[in-house]
């Protein structure tokens, strides 16, 4: 490329003028061709439509070479809850550049001044689904959560299951559904709190047979809910909340009252626990994938903002981070637990000590593994007596995270 054409590079925010070129670079990059759409039932008019909310609501910044869009990075303002904290997060999705400008840089500058725009915001944490698990870990994300996926032959149904409420299939815009899921993300640790672009995404791909079921008690209170789909005998299952047992025995009832309709039932479960357990033919096929990265942006932020087991807890941990990515995460955070109350600073203090890279600190974290399993991996660096610590006060919970952008 010409010393010429790089005097034109430049990064600016998209907007709504800028939807052709940001559809044909998604499209491009990863190769949605008109039968795609046409077989979700979308024609080229309604999805250049269904964007307009992204480059109004999202922070979507691109590359550009003079007037053409050639890299681009866009960040959804979203709401996470952490360990019972809700947390002001990113979730990073379009991320996509033409071939012939890759390699140069472009993507890396755009990755950062995104990152910046977020700590200013506010935002201490970023999610993404990741296209290539090893770029990302080298920009500092790691994996935080798993999408498990089962399969359940129509004989291994639940048969033998009984619940004292009833379910009732409603619209997508039923208020039992929507505030439903919103009691269950307030008490879910991993869980975004939904909002308007959040449900569209939510609906983007999905047909006019989805189906929403949700489970009332005896006393008409929803506690629980499920997306799916009935297609060439099989049930695919898109989301299954509850808020309390009896809400899962409810749905499965309901699941298994399908018997004589499918072959197959097919689902996605996203708690981080095996379903297999709790049926009365476990000889199922569940099959388990990393499914969300995530990346804290703003260590001192989330350390003042995490929600640590203390108790009456007295004691000094200074976190040693490495981030080669962002300059600010990478010193020392020495975080004092002085009988409940939580304190943290940028210097090291005396007490003990936790060398660890920024990605090791987010699953950390988030709990998707445990300090003993990471300092035996190597991937910690302290002392047993620090690992027991921390062992005590962060919390057990994995992620639950069913979104996808």
């Amino acid at each position: 490329m010409s010393k010429n054409t790089l005097q034109n590079m430049h990064i600016r925010k998209l907007g709504p003028e800028d939807l052709e070129q940001y559809d044909g670079l998604l499209r491009y990059a990863f190769q949605v061709t008109e039968k795609t759409l046409l077989d979700y039932g979308w024609d080229n008019n309604d999805i250049l439509q269904s964007k307009f909310p992204v480059l109004e609501k999202a922070q979507v910044l691109g590359f550009f070479d003079g007037d053409k869009l050639v890299s681009q990075f866009a960040v959804y303002p979203l709401k996470m809850n952490i360990h019972g904290n809700i947390l002001d997060m990113g979730f990073i999705t379009s991320v996509a550049t033409y071939p012939e400008y890759t390699g140069m840089g472009f993507m890396s500058r755009l990755m950062k001044r995104s990152l910046e725009e977020m700590k200013e915001r506010g935002q201490s944490i970023s999610l993404l689904y990741p296209y290539s698990i090893p770029l990302y870990r080298h920009k500092g994300w790691e994996i935080i959560s798993d999408k498990m996926t089962f399969h359940i032959k129509d004989t291994q149904l639940p048969k033998n299951i009984s619940a004292p409420g009833y379910v009732r299939r409603v619209a997508e815009d039923s208020s039992d559904f929507m505030k439903l899921y919103r009691n269950f993300a307030l008490k879910t640790h991993g869980s975004i709190l939904r909002n308007d672009l959040a449900w569209e995404e939510y609906w983007r791909w999905d047909t006019d047979d989805t189906e929403i079921a949700v489970y009332y008690t005896a006393d008409s209170r929803p506690t629980g809910y499920m997306v799916y789909m009935l297609k060439d005998d099989i049930m695919h299952i898109k989301e299954i909340v509850y808020l309390d047992v009896e809400a899962w025995k409810g749905l499965w009832k309901y699941i298994g009252a399908h018997d004589s309709m499918v072959d197959t039932v097919e689902g996605n479960n996203y708690s981080g626990e095996s379903i297999a357990f709790w049926l009365e033919d476990s000889d199922i096929k569940e099959t388990i994938r990393p499914y969300i990265m995530g990346r804290i942006i703003d260590v001192e932020k989330f350390l003042e903002q995490y929600h640590f087991i203390t108790g009456n807890l007295s004691e000094t941990i200074s976190f040693i981070v490495k981030d080669d990515f962002l300059e600010w995460n990478n010193r020392v955070f020495t975080v004092r637990f002085d009988s409940g109350a939580v304190s943290v600073t940028r210097k090291e203090g005396a007490g003990k000590t936790v060398s660890l890279g920024i990605g090791t600190l987010t699953t950390l974290l988030l709990g998707y593994k445990r300090p003993e399993y990471l300092y035996t991996m190597e991937r910690i660096k302290t002392d047993n007596e620090t690992i027991a610590l921390l062992e005590q006060i962060i919390p057990r919970e994995k992620p639950n995270i069913s979104d996808y952008f």
